[in-house]
């Protein structure tokens, strides 16, 4: 069956609406499931390695609105171009997810560099000062939108290629239902792709020194060396003292053997 579509219309007479109530509870419900992964995440993180709330707030914050920015743009864009919205947005979030992801990393490295360069602590990210401070996490949301920004230039510099028209037809062609479509774009392809970007991205932007590992704390070691070695004296101590004990028991039995000895010898 052709499922072409011009204006967002099918040959059939549907059509997919990703802007009515039905598409918007989708994209919130979307947005809680991914948020959920978030914390999740957070969890999943050992003990010694997971984040205060305020600074996985401060860490997600930046990766939350970035996300609304993109996925809003790309709503947006796929009203716009003429065709299914549906299949313009799924391939505007693929990109988004692909390609994209490869730019924010790209561009994080390079915000780490030029904070390590150039002494900008206010762009390391994950980094807040102590106490955290508000001022470097909006520094970050900045940059990080920027990096959106960047994205979505790309991203449409690249969606501009003439064989994204077959791909709108061809990817998907085997739906007929419009509702069944939007559940498809706006959920569950999302929910999977977002859980993973997300979970990602997240690695990205927290502290880098929280992923290599346990820290040393060389005073903590020693103190439990000096414990342990304490522990250890006080058992040779121990074993010490019941050797001393024992002998000190026989010394006693020996001279009570004595006294009782003595009278019965006098009495003789």
């Amino acid at each position: 069956m052709n499922t072409s579509v011009i204006g967002g219309t099918t040959h059939s007479g549907l059509q997919c609406n990703i802007t009515d109530v039905f598409g918007w509870f989708l994209q919130v419900l979307l947005a809680a499931l991914a948020f959920t992964c978030l914390i999740l995440k957070r969890f999943c993180e050992p003990r010694y390695e997971r984040r205060p709330w305020l600074i996985w707030f401060y860490d997600t914050s930046k990766q939350g609105m970035g996300a609304l920015v993109i996925h809003l743009a790309n709503v947006y864009l796929a009203t716009k171009f003429q065709g299914d919205p549906c299949t313009w947005y799924i391939i505007n979030f693929l990109l988004d997810s692909s390609i994209g992801l490869g730019i924010i990393y790209v561009g994080i490295q390079i915000s780490q560099y030029l904070s390590k360069v150039k002494r900008w602590e206010a762009i390391s990210f994950g980094e807040y000062g102590k106490p955290p401070s508000v001022n470097a996490w909006l520094a970050q949301c900045c940059l990080y939108m920027l990096l959106m920004v960047i994205v979505k230039m790309c991203i449409m510099l690249l969606i501009q290629l003439d064989f994204w028209d077959d791909v709108r037809d061809f990817i998907l062609s085997p739906i007929t239902n419009p509702k069944v479509e939007v559940v498809m774009v706006m959920l569950i392809i999302p929910f999977f792709i977002n859980a993973l970007m997300f979970w990602v991205t997240d690695n990205f932007l927290m502290r880098r020194s929280t992923r290599r590992g346990r820290p040393s704390d060389p005073s903590l070691m020693q103190r439990v060396k000096v414990r342990y070695r304490k522990i250890k004296k006080e058992k040779l101590d121990d074993s010490e003292s019941d050797i001393l004990l024992s002998a000190d028991e026989e010394l006693l039995g020996t001279s009570d053997c004595l006294q009782q000895m003595l009278p019965s010898v006098m009495i003789t």
